[in-house]
């Protein structure tokens, strides 16, 4: 049994060198390349995610000026639309004052002409009033009469 024993030892020594030697050529051959291949993988991929959370925020930013940018030009348009309905408004109230005046100066001068027609009527009247009691009078007396003397 020692002699199996002693064996055992011994024919593990080689063995033992053996798998010390395979395990050094595994972490010089695989190992150490794997690990580097590895790193690199994952540098690229957090540098790759890192990126896109860059190229994400840039995106925020420019949208967030994009966004600020059209509230700022709806706001002039409104602005701008506001001071055109005023502006307008404005002069549609002159124009209507304009023709309110206009329109008051034509009645003021229709009227003073009316009163002159008016005045021109009774005139006219009480001219051809006179003529006609004449003539009523000369119609209705006998003839030879005087209208004067009948009194």
């Amino acid at each position: 049994m020692l002699n199996q024993l002693g064996g055992l030892v011994l024919g593990s020594v080689p063995t033992m060198v053996l798998f010390l030697l395979l395990v050094v050529a595994y972490g010089l051959l695989v190992r150490r390349p794997l690990d580097r291949v590895l790193a690199e993988r994952r540098a690229r991929t957090m540098g790759a995610v890192e990126q896109a959370g860059a190229a994400i925020s840039a995106a925020e930013a420019k949208t967030a000026a994009y966004e600020d940018r059209l509230r700022k030009a709806k706001a002039e348009l409104f602005a701008a639309r506001e001071n055109r309905l005023k502006q307008w408004g404005k002069e549609r109230e002159e124009a209507l004052g304009q023709a309110r005046a206009a329109t008051a100066e034509k009645v003021q001068g229709a009227k003073a002409e009316i009163e002159r027609s008016v005045v021109l009527a009774r005139r006219q009247i009480e001219g051809m009033s006179a003529e006609l009691s004449e003539q009523i009078m000369r119609a209705v007396m006998p003839a030879g009469t005087r209208p004067g003397a009948a009194q």
